[in-house]
């Protein structure tokens, strides 16, 4: 690809992120106040309409969406080259998103059943939890701090870690490779 391409093509790229992260987090927000209709829909006809226009949503808007966003986001990776600390904290939220998004398909297929329920406390922890997740991802995107991530084991992510361990540590000179 062309140098002077790539300018154009990110530009693409980050509009499509852009635009279906934003879809996905209104997705993420929208179903549990779907999800508050249940208990005051009646069975029957109207519950069936409640029943295909959540899973509508969930499976032609919001799921897509949510695949646009990470290939695109995937895309940016490699178009950008973006590996810094704060970066990695991004991908820790994105994938919270996608934990809330499962969650939220789970939802959809016990809460139409029978005894389906969506009590109003779960509506407020997952609306919370929600905001919290998209807030961080904004928060990180467009501040972009610098981070530093202190752990144990740190030098086990090390280029070279693993073969120094098991050589120094465990089999000793006895099967070092020579040069």
């Amino acid at each position: 690809m062309t140098s002077a391409l790539l300018p154009y093509l990110t530009t693409v790229f980050k509009f499509v992120h852009v635009s279906a992260i934003a879809l996905w987090a209104a997705g993420l927000l929208a179903l549990p106040v779907l999800y508050l209709q249940r208990p005051h829909t009646a069975s029957g006809p109207d519950l069936h309409r409640l029943h295909r226009f959540v899973r509508y949503f969930y499976t032609v808007l919001f799921s897509p969406s949510a695949f646009v966003a990470i290939g695109s986001g995937i895309a940016l990776i490699f178009l950008r080259q973006t590996f810094d600390p704060w970066f990695t904290a991004k991908l820790f939220f994105v994938a919270m998103m996608v934990l809330l998004h499962v969650l939220s398909g789970l939802m959809i297929l016990r809460l139409f059943e029978p005894e389906g329920e969506y009590h109003f406390s779960r509506f407020i922890i997952v609306t919370v939890l929600n905001i919290l997740v998209v807030t961080a991802i904004l928060a990180l995107v467009l501040g972009k701090p610098e981070l530093r991530f202190e752990f144990p084991f740190a030098e086990a992510f090390v280029p070279g870690a693993l073969g120094s361990f098991v050589f120094d540590h465990l089999l000793g000179d006895i099967m070092r490779p020579t040069p």
